[in-house]
């Protein structure tokens, strides 16, 4: 309903008609979309792309880590 009122193809007073609900409740619920689009939208995407940047680096820590050990086993030898 709250985004039938952001398309504005019908009027608030047409969409609380159909749906059997107070303008104001519709109006209500079109602020709560605006306001909280950001959160369902945009906030979580900087999230992720942290977190994939955080794999990112550790899969490069596991690599380091991974060539070190086989350089220090052929050093000192398998069986130390």
């Amino acid at each position: 309903m709250a985004l039938a009122a952001l398309k504005g193809e019908h009027t608030l007073a047409e969409l609380a008609e159909q749906f059997d609900v107070h303008p104001n409740q519709i109006q209500d619920w079109k602020r709560r979309l605006v306001e909280g689009a950001d959160d369902v939208f945009g906030g979580h995407a900087v999230k992720a792309d942290q977190g994939e940047r955080e794999v990112e680096k550790l899969h490069a820590k596991i690599g380091q880590l991974a060539m070190e050990n086989d350089f220090l086993s052929k050093v000192l030898g398998r069986n130390r």
